[in-house]
């Protein structure tokens, strides 16, 4: 077990495979290298470890790391001061909106673990409050959705060709009109009742914007799950050297990106309780990227869960020092939104 403890946290230290030398030189045990490597065999029959290249040294496998991760949630490690500082930093700001809150403290954490950071934001029930169309190229353009809590939903619309900036405004300006203080469900009947008996005084093209925003929503009720944040991919990216793993590792971040694996991944969270740590495979978003998650959910005032926040690093990720960060930050926003 020396040997093994010794060998993933010079692995985790360095993201490189370990050989008998360096292990020698690291243990208190006085142990010849040739004893370290028979006992690398052992641990390697047993599936805890494995050799990425001929006659190299040793990295653990997803076991051999779930092992280890394991053997660390036993043991209740904090977090710095300087960390808890600027944690809670963020979660004390006054007069900010709740996208707000969850993107300045994803961003913190990024720069605290220096890895890519990822919340998965509460739904909310507020009232709407505003709407607007914003075009983002020749084609698209950005439906915006603001709700009364400061809760933003965003959704990417194609747009026929040729339309003005104009209609852009009369649909937006429109619809903020009849979106105010409704809840969707009600505004959306509004808006197509007027449509349908042409009380609407809007032109054809405003019309067809229109009718196109309110389908955005068309269940009536907005998100009801999880929306993502993530912050410092770039951290992940630089770690990377082969280009085929930095395409796998894209290939991640668009995965995450679509709302129902996002929805999955809360999901997954919210079947245990605290800190939930996937590496690799175990979470079949992470198979083959090299990368692991250390992830927490967060509750609201009445105890229940409404979102999760965690890190994505590689496998080698300092996992003592994370674990406890990635927990006492959930444990941060809850008491905020308990408030």
């Amino acid at each position: 077990m020396e040997i093994f403890n010794t060998l993933v946290g010079a692995y985790i230290e360095g993201g490189q495979p370990v050989g008998s030398k360096t292990l020698s030189q690291l243990m208190t045990l006085d142990l010849s290298p040739a004893s370290i490597r028979s006992n690398m065999s052992d641990l390697e029959e047993a599936g805890l470890l494995f050799a990425p290249h001929t006659s190299a040294g040793r990295i653990p496998t997803e076991t051999g790391l779930r092992l280890f991760v394991d053997g660390l949630m036993e043991f209740n490690s904090d977090i710095s001061e300087k960390e808890r500082l600027s944690i809670d930093g963020e979660c004390a700001a006054r007069g900010i909106s709740i996208n707000e809150l969850l993107e300045k403290t994803s961003k913190t954490l990024s720069g605290l673990s220096r890895c890519a950071s990822l919340v998965l934001s509460p739904a909310s029930n507020a009232e709407l409050q505003h709407f607007e169309f914003v075009p983002i190229g020749e084609r698209r353009a950005l439906a915006v959705l603001v709700r009364t809590d400061g809760q933003v939903e965003n959704r990417i619309i194609d747009l026929p060709a040729g339309v003005p900036q104009s209609a852009l405004i009369r649909a937006g300006n429109y619809m903020s009109a009849r979106l105010a203080g409704r809840d969707m469900e009600a505004a959306a009947t509004l808006i197509r009742r007027e449509i349908a008996e042409h009380r609407a005084e809007l032109d054809e093209l405003s019309a067809e914007l229109v009718e196109q925003g309110v389908g955005l929503w068309s269940d009536g009720k907005g998100d009801e799950g999880a929306a993502l944040i993530m912050r410092g991919q770039a951290n992940l990216l630089d770690d990377v050297n082969a280009g085929e793993q930095l395409e796998l590792i894209r290939g991640l971040f668009d995965a995450l990106e679509a709302r129902e694996n996002a929805l999955r991944l809360l999901d997954a969270t919210s079947d245990g309780d605290g800190v939930q740590i996937f590496i690799g495979a175990e979470n079949k978003l992470f198979a083959n990227t090299g990368c692991s998650v250390v992830i927490a959910p967060y509750r609201n005032a009445e105890r229940s869960i409404v979102g999760a926040i965690g890190v994505v690093g590689p496998r080698y990720m300092n996992y003592a020092r994370i674990i406890p960060m990635v927990d006492y930050t959930s444990r941060a926003l809850a008491r905020v939104l308990g408030r």
